[in-house]
């Protein structure tokens, strides 16, 4: 029994000289990383107090940029307007004037245009690599939202009863000056969109640095058209209805970032409405982005 606690006692002897030998055995550099606080000690021994804590990360260190970016609800807000090209010689009888004033002409589709606004709001954005992340493929979805306010009163029916004619009635829709001034009016005409563009950066790992340029085209589907209107004789009155309005809408569109700044514009080559009205879209503004 005393021979056995002799070894034991040996035993543990030994063991604690070569945990104590192991200690004092330090690499030359030790380095931790917490989350963005990168600690790092130097030294040959345990009694160097030489520890230096960096915030962030190395200067030599660069960031890594993921192949595949999404940026989440993005908000446009811009103005709306059109460049008008039709002939209303020959827009027939989608246009009903009134007996003994001019016909309408295009003086009655001019804008308000510090108060005809775009909106969009993109559920999402991706940035797809290309080259080196300067090159990125950049596509997304979102809700295109257009409101066009008219400084005359003018109205939108969708069929019915043809004002200022003896009770003639048509199943196709029409636009006409109405009898009363309207305090506001305007044609709402939202968009379902799915933008896709070549996006250049000079600064991939930057946020708020360099410049960026965006170009492509966008598909959008429209969802929801209406006339709404306020007057004194009449109050509110919004009016949904089919207003011969193109359901699909093919855009350029176009982004720029100057740092933290961003912009955004698009152009429909093609008029907004199916038949007679020749007026092609635009749409100028600000994004709200964080790339």
């Amino acid at each position: 029994m005393k021979q056995l606690i002799t070894f034991l006692a040996a035993a543990i002897i030994c063991l604690s000289a070569t945990a104590q030998t192991d200690s004092t055995k330090t690499k030359k550099s030790d380095t931790i990383r917490i989350g963005g606080i990168i600690i790092v000690k130097n030294g040959k021994n345990k009694n160097d107090k030489d520890v230096n804590i960096t915030m962030g990360r190395k200067d030599n260190e660069k960031r890594k940029n993921a192949n595949v970016s999404t940026n989440w609800w993005i908000v446009d807000l811009g103005f709306a307007n059109y460049t008008d090209n039709t002939n209303y010689a020959t827009a027939g009888s989608y246009l009903v004037s009134r007996p003994g004033f001019p016909v309408i002409d295009k003086s009655d589709f001019k804008l308000r245009t510090g108060k005809s606004v775009n909106v969009n709001l993109w559920f999402f954005m991706q940035r797809l690599n290309l080259v080196k992340h300067h090159v990125n493929l950049k596509y997304g979805v979102g809700l295109e939202m257009n409101n066009y306010r008219y400084k005359s009163s003018l109205s939108y029916k969708e069929n019915g009863v043809v004002p200022y004619t003896a009770g003639i009635q048509t199943n196709a829709p029409f636009i006409f000056r109405d009898s009363i001034s309207f305090s506001k009016n305007k044609l709402a005409a939202d968009y379902l969109t799915v933008p896709i563009m070549l996006n250049f950066t000079s600064n991939p790992g930057s946020k708020r640095k360099g410049i960026g340029f965006s170009a492509g085209v966008s598909a959008g589907y429209l969802y929801s058209q209406r006339n709404k209107q306020k007057s004194g004789e009449r109050g509110k009155d919004r009016n949904k209805g089919d207003y011969d309005l193109e359901r699909f809408k093919l855009s350029y569109v176009a982004e720029l970032r100057l740092g933290p700044a961003h912009f955004y514009g698009s152009y429909s080559p093609k008029s907004f409405y199916e038949h007679s009205l020749d007026m092609k879209p635009y749409t100028v503004g600000i994004r709200f982005s964080n790339w």
